[in-house]
């Protein structure tokens, strides 16, 4: 057997030993963490402050651009009345020209239909010449 292998093997494990156990320190160690640096408290306070401003901002174009759809809103429900009011006034304007039909249009195929059945009738009683003879057919 060679220990050249072993040998790597043995400090490649002993580094990361090393560095594992450097890191557990590191996360145990609660003053290190717990305590901000300064600048850092200073840019946390700013970037709130920030965070604060930028929130009434945005709710005050929220306020704005709901007014401001209220107000197209408002402006457009008065166009369309007054367009509904002049169609009224057109299709009132168009009733009282154009006079009432008597009949609907299938009264008016009845009517058509009686007419030429009884012209039909008349035709056939001329045609005939109201003479009554003796019809051959019949013994």
């Amino acid at each position: 057997m060679r220990l050249r292998p072993w040998c790597v093997l043995a400090a490649a494990l002993s580094v990361s030993a090393v560095s594992v156990s450097a890191q557990c320190d590191e996360i145990s160690d609660p003053v290190n963490h717990a305590l901000p640096l300064p600048s850092t408290a200073t840019q946390l306070t700013e970037l709130r402050q920030r965070l604060a401003e930028s929130e009434k901002e945005r709710e005050a174009l929220s306020r704005q651009l709901q007014s401001a759809d209220t107000e197209r809103e408002s402006i457009q429900l008065g166009r369309l009345r007054q367009e509904n009011q002049r169609l009224r006034l057109q299709l009132k304007e168009a009733q009282s020209v154009t006079p009432p039909r008597v009949l609907t249009e299938q009264q008016q195929w009845f009517v058509a239909g009686g007419g030429v059945a009884m012209v039909a009738l008349l035709c056939g009683i001329f045609a005939s010449g109201w003479r009554r003879r003796r019809r051959q057919w019949l013994n």
